[in-house]
């Protein structure tokens, strides 16, 4: 098959699903597929040399992958002007794919969230079937994150993307059976709907030894102590107030620390917040580069994963499976009634508390201090052989390529 991935960000920019387009691009090659990608010249989270690099490339090859680049503004903050990006790049790629007539099936995935909309478009013109990889269940995502609320103009106008975007794919590939339920609420097919997590690469990520993790050296923290960490983005979903709160609420407890990575829109309000409460026990760095992720999991004591209200009705945290690979226990502030607490409790990996209830984090992380002290543990064997069997990049890239090969032409 000749198989166009049509996408808003690529390499070298980074978003959450990039390193796990890389990874299903290459189990596609594998199986004999030829690949291309029609995308704009990179701006996203690169340094100026890089933009500077590639200002003139519009023709590459990356690793027998052909990759057609356009040019398109800076994305920027202003959301007029990130609209913007997002229907110019829509509307280029749309001009270019057109003109293929060798491409058998189209995949998109799901960030921007009119970027299914678009593909489904150029899959109709085209007369192939659009695979859809669904990271985020929009607009739903705009009233979970407080964005927007159920029944208003931006969230009606949502919703009918949403529809067309369904509508015109052949398959939609959900990341938890949440999402998939959500999806059969609303008349989409279940002939339609796979569920295939996100996954971790388990060669790639195993727990550090406090005495050999470099990361306590570097920021001189005290290895005996409590470590609690958080990383991750600071956003409008992820509901990282609590942490902070929490903190506040722990600060005059010397034994117990928060090391925080972070990054994202809110993340100068969490530096504000520190120095505003004096909050000695938090120290706020910025994200560190991927292959230091298993170092900083693993220097957590528990690793904190956060999100609003009702967001784990739509959505997966990929962030859980690297932190189960660490060994290292998760308190998660997250819908208690979500698939993220079904695996917590499944895996004995940790556990969920209320969304947005400081007082309920803060407790729960003195109960943890208080395991520790007792000697309880995780079983970090129990966790990775969950892994293993759910989670891990060879059963869930075979599981994208057998989709991606059986996919027909949408009914629309």
């Amino acid at each position: 098959m000749n198989i166009l991935f049509l996408n808003a960000y690529f390499y070298p920019e980074n978003i959450a699903f990039s390193h796990l387009e890389q990874d299903i691009m290459e189990g596609l090659v594998r199986a004999g597929h030829t690949l291309s990608v029609i995308c704009p010249t990179p701006t996203r989270g690169i340094s100026p040399e890089v933009t500077q690099q590639y200002k003139n490339v519009r023709h590459e090859d990356l690793n027998g992958v052909e990759v057609r680049r356009f040019i398109a503004p800076c994305e920027g903050k202003n959301p007029l002007i990130r609209a913007f990006r997002y229907f110019w790049c829509h509307f280029r790629g749309d001009m270019l794919a057109k003109r293929r007539k060798d491409i058998d099936a189209v995949f998109a995935v799901s960030t921007p969230p009119t970027q299914g909309f678009f593909a489904g478009k150029v899959a109709k013109k085209l007369g192939v079937p659009l695979i859809y990889s669904l990271q985020d269940v929009f607009p739903d995502s705009l009233a979970s994150t407080g964005l927007s609320r159920e029944g208003s103009l931006l969230y009606r106008i949502g919703a009918r993307i949403e529809r067309k975007t369904y509508a015109r794919s052949s398959s939609v590939i959900v990341l938890c059976e949440t999402v998939k339920q959500n999806l059969l609420s609303k008349g989409v097919p279940e002939k339609k709907l796979t569920v295939v997590n996100n996954w971790i690469d388990l060669s790639a990520v195993h727990p550090v030894k406090k005495e050999d993790n470099r990361l306590f050296g570097e920021f001189g923290i005290d290895r005996e102590v409590f470590t609690v960490v958080y990383a991750g983005n600071f956003g409008a979903s992820q509901g990282t107030d609590v942490i902070l709160e929490a903190a506040k609420l722990l600060k005059d407890r010397r034994d117990i620390a928060f090391v925080i990575f972070g990054g994202g829109s809110e993340y100068e309000k969490a530096v504000r917040l520190k120095e505003q409460e004096k909050l000695s026990n938090v120290m706020l760095n910025p994200l560190l580069p991927s292959d230091r992720v298993p170092e900083v999991y693993s220097m957590g004591d528990v690793a904190l994963i956060t999100a609003k209200k009702g967001v784990g009705k739509t959505a997966m945290p990929s962030k859980l499976w690297t932190i189960m690979a660490c060994g290292t226990r998760i308190i998660a502030s997250f819908d208690t009634d979500s698939e993220l607490s079904e695996v917590l409790k499944r895996s004995g990996a940790g556990f969920c508390i209320e969304p947005e209830t400081p007082q309920a984090l803060a407790q729960a992380i003195q109960n943890a201090f208080e395991d520790q002290k007792a000697g309880v543990q995780i079983d970090t064997a129990r966790a990775r052989e969950y892994l293993t069997e759910h989670a891990s990049k060879k059963i869930c890239v075979e599981r994208y390529v057998q989709v991606i090969e059986n996919a027909e032409r949408s009914a629309e």
